[in-house]
């Protein structure tokens, strides 16, 4: 008689669960790029009243009889669909279609490239965090960060416009980007002051993040022989804040001397370009165009399994698939970048600054693609997909169904006494 009790203790397990769904929903009606979530439920656990049977010669089969007990929340999905967009400030983005910005600590970059170069794998790149919510800006220490502070990550210029012959035999113009995936940050300038004709002149020299990559785009080796490695920048890959260098030389050992020496570049009117994501600005010493660098966009295998971690930010766990880079518009294939990370290092995976390590060889890294149907809008930002007038609705069904489970208690309630009244 009890089993109806404890049927509708757990459906009101279940409703409140559902309730705290609906209410977090409510609650993140107003935040950008929040994606609803949905629960599901599910029947529990079943006892067998009577067995069924097939049917015989001489008489007909049984359907099984089973008493359930209650419900239960068999899942909690994501909707990761896009609903509207709200105007937002010029360097503010949102992603049309599926994808998401990669964002982190200064630091995760030393977990996306590993040390064992040649052991690199596109599971070093789930360190990073995605968001939808692409609030950019220049943060005060030159990086481009979003409202949380997180830097954003993508490819960095190496240089200035270079021409090159295109596909088709023409010449052709194109900026020189590094296939490194790294935190974006201003140039930095170097100021020189020359006298002519008696007055003082000066000029400033664009100094883009370093690389090892050569002309041809292969890495090139350093003064030692030894093969280098990733950016040579103030701040490359395992490079301390302070300057020291926590994965050893990597390709010119002065380089954060050096270029501490320079300041950021100041530049006006930075923007990023809708089509390729890339992010330019105009030199405030002589009205100079600078391409800073080009937007990386993660892309997961399911979009619906990414994992919340709170302030608008996911993780690629295990339920999403695999996470790999992208870039919009198809750029990549422009820019010369086919694959993100890769480098050179010793056969055997040593250290590739061991003079013992042996015949140095090509490690690639994770391919990037193009972002197929995303496109990304500037000016705006996600808007939630939250429904108001539905979550009332599945307020509502949600009370009614949790005002049932107490009835049904109640009523069990007052069955329970009249059994105990019979022995008066």
């Amino acid at each position: 008689m009890t089993g109806s009790m404890y049927a509708s203790v757990a459906g009101l397990k279940a409703h409140m669960q559902k309730l705290t769904v609906i209410g977090n929903n409510v609650a993140n009606v107003n935040t950008q790029g929040y994606k609803k979530q949905r629960t599901v439920f599910r029947d529990s656990v079943y006892s067998m009243y009577s067995a069924g049977s097939n049917g015989s010669m001489s008489v007909g089969g049984m359907n099984p009889s089973q008493l359930g007990y209650g419900s239960m929340v068999g899942s909690i999905d994501l909707n990761m669909s896009s609903s509207s967009y709200n105007p937002g400030n010029p360097m503010d983005c949102a992603l049309v279609g599926d994808g998401f910005f990669l964002v982190g600590t200064k630091d995760t970059a030393n977990s996306t490239n590993p040390e064992d170069y040649a052991d690199f794998s596109a599971d070093n790149l789930k360190s990073l965090n995605l968001t939808r919510v692409g609030d950019f800006k220049i943060g005060p220490d030159n990086y481009l960060v979003d409202s949380k502070g997180n830097v954003v990550y993508g490819f960095m210029s190496t240089s200035e416009v270079e021409e090159y012959v295109g596909a088709d035999g023409k010449p052709a113009k194109r900026q020189k980007v590094s296939d490194q995936l790294v935190p974006i940050r201003l140039p930095r300038w170097e100021k020189k002051v020359e006298t002519v004709n008696g007055e003082e002149k000066v000029s400033y020299i664009i100094h883009y993040a370093r690389t090892d990559i050569g002309p041809d785009g292969k890495p090139v080796e350093d003064a030692a022989g030894k093969p280098a490695n990733k950016l040579v920048d103030d701040k490359p890959i395992y490079n301390t804040e302070d300057g020291g260098n926590q994965g050893g030389n990597q390709g010119d050992a002065d380089a954060t001397a050096v270029d501490a020496e320079y300041e950021f570049a100041q530049l006006s009117s930075i923007s990023i370009d809708s089509k390729t994501g890339c992010i330019s600005g105009i030199s405030k010493a002589d009205d100079k165009p600078i391409v800073i660098g080009y937007l990386a966009i993660g892309s997961v295998a399911n979009p619906n399994g990414v994992t919340h971690i709170g302030n608008s930010y996911y993780k690629c766990q295990e339920g999403a698939g695999a996470l790999s880079v992208s870039m919009l518009g198809g750029v990549q294939k422009d820019l010369g970048i086919s694959q993100v990370n890769g480098s050179m290092a010793p056969a055997g995976g040593a250290n590739p600054n061991d003079p013992a390590a042996g015949t140095p060889e090509y490690a690639p890294g994770t391919d990037v693609v193009g972002t197929g149907a995303t496109e990304m809008m500037v000016g705006f930002l996600e808007a939630p997909n939250v429904d108001l007038a539905e979550e009332i609705a599945e307020l509502i069904t949600t009370q009614r169904g949790y005002q049932a489970n107490t009835r049904i208690i109640t009523v069990t309630d007052s069955m329970l006494e009249e059994l105990v009244n019979m022995k008066r």
